[in-house]
């Protein structure tokens, strides 16, 4: 079994509260799995009978008919037991169908076309069985309609959000046992797809290859009504090469049409980042003006939330250490409850001529939880004496108390260099450095020991 300590520490400190709990991600990144399997088996270990947990498989055909919300209250009612604690599973919660309320039309079933309003909706069916006092309800949902923006918004405030990541480096190095250089690379490499861990060889490259074709695009079409994919497929590929690099849309814009002699406007290609970010497949970073203390300009980097995705994209052949470690360590940072921004200012110096000048240092990430704020610089070996001085320049160049920090893709423990800023290997940064907010949780405290040790 692949634990998701973080993820369960988490249902457990939600469990019971009154709210609904709503648990979103990109598909197959383990939502089921999480709530079946995992919180299920805890849920049993604590005295709970399995008769009062209740789950439901909406992309089951068997049940098929309590995609009619009507039907899926009503189902949900004669399973629950008045006098003890139910705790209801509702799995792929997005396909329960809009109908107008049938109060109004003579008890009929009628699918809601997209103006109507009085309409009933999974918002209803969650909100309605929540609010009784037997019942402790867990949805999950895959698609653009159960962003985490969305269901602030649809649930005002009225249910608890949890986003579901891909395995991360942490719970990887724990299934298999240790965090050595070689798996290091080979999550780097291939990402925590959970189905993917699983796999071997070519096998786990054909299975990434094909999320995107078989499950990813598709959605993507048929959520967002487009009738072509080549616009967006070769949209990712440019996002796949550029990981790490500063974009906007005029300048994707300006990629497209050389790489693949066609035109696409600005509008267009924010509109379909858009769509993959909505899918859970991109993140992105913001730039942040480390001086003035607020986000700036409209450039911006994109992360794959998956290392294997991102990869997968490139057909495994554009081994840039560089970039896959970067996007890893953007999405561990995440995972571990950081807002992350690209840090940028700028600074009058002289040139050789001694004539002052304005000059942009950028860095690569600024991170944030708590009281904690880090200024990270990541890459692949500073080694090379040119390599290691470009990635201090800007550390030098800014004279303030936050703590700056390198790290390299070595089996490298924390030391200080001749500046006094933290160099680290990578598997010691994601392992142990980031995780001093755990002390505050003993669950979490207790696994990551057994890690360690």
């Amino acid at each position: 079994m692949i634990e998701r300590d973080l993820y369960l520490s988490k249902l457990i400190s939600v469990k019971e509260n009154g709210f609904p709990k709503i648990i979103t991600g990109l598909r197959r990144c383990g939502k089921s799995y999480l709530l079946k399997e995992i919180y299920k088996d805890y849920l049993l270990k604590h005295n709970v009978s399995e008769k009062n947990i209740i789950i439901i498989e909406l992309d089951d055909l068997k049940n098929a008919k309590y995609r009619n919300p009507i039907e899926l209250d009503k189902y949900i009612r004669e399973r629950c037991e008045i006098d003890k604690m139910n705790y209801v599973f509702i799995d792929e919660i997005q396909l329960i169908t809009t109908i107008v309320n049938p109060a109004f039309t003579n008890g009929e079933i009628i699918i809601a076309r997209e103006n109507d309003k009085d309409v009933i909706s999974f918002v209803e069916v969650v909100l309605s069985l929540s609010r009784e006092k037997y019942i402790d309800l867990y949805a999950t949902g895959s698609n653009s309609k159960m962003l985490s923006s969305d269901v602030i918004t649809e649930f005002r405030d009225k249910a608890t959000n949890i986003s579901l990541y891909p395995i991360s480096f942490e719970e990887y190095c724990k299934y298999k046992g240790n965090s050595s250089s070689d798996t290091v690379f080979e999550y780097m490499r291939y990402g925590g797809m959970p189905l993917a861990i699983l796999k071997n060889g070519e096998d786990k490259k054909e299975y990434l290859k094909n999320l995107f074709e078989t499950t990813y695009f598709k959605d993507i079409l048929e959520h967002n009504k487009l009738q072509k994919t080549d616009a967006l497929d070769s949209l990712c590929n440019i996002l796949s090469e550029g990981t790490g690099q500063l974009f906007n849309s005029q300048k994707i814009a300006d990629t497209y049409k050389s790489v693949t002699k066609d035109s696409i406007d600005k509008d267009t290609v924010k509109k379909y980042i858009d769509y993959f970010i909505d899918a859970f497949i991109l993140k992105e970073a913001n730039r942040y003006d480390v001086k003035g203390n607020n986000e700036i300009g409209a450039l911006r980097k994109y992360f794959f939330i998956d290392n294997g995705l991102r990869n997968a994209r490139l057909n495994f052949a554009y081994d840039d250490e560089g970039q896959m470690l970067e996007n890893m360590v953007y999405n561990e940072l995440i995972y571990n409850g950081y807002t992350v921004n690209i840090g940028v200012f700028e600074k009058n110096e002289k040139n050789k001529n001694g004539k002052s000048i304005r000059k942009t240092y950028e860095i690569d990430f600024v991170a944030q939880k708590g009281i904690r704020k880090y200024y990270i610089q990541v890459s692949d070996d500073i080694s090379n004496a040119n390599t290691r001085a470009r990635e201090v320049r800007p550390f030098l160049a800014l004279k303030d108390p936050i703590q700056k920090i390198i790290v390299i893709n070595r089996p490298l423990e924390e030391s200080l260099d001749l500046n006094g800023f933290t160099v680290i290997g990578v598997a010691d940064f994601l392992l142990r450095f980031i995780k001093w907010l755990f002390l505050y949780h003993p669950y979490l405290a207790s696994s990551l020991e057994e890690l360690w040790a």
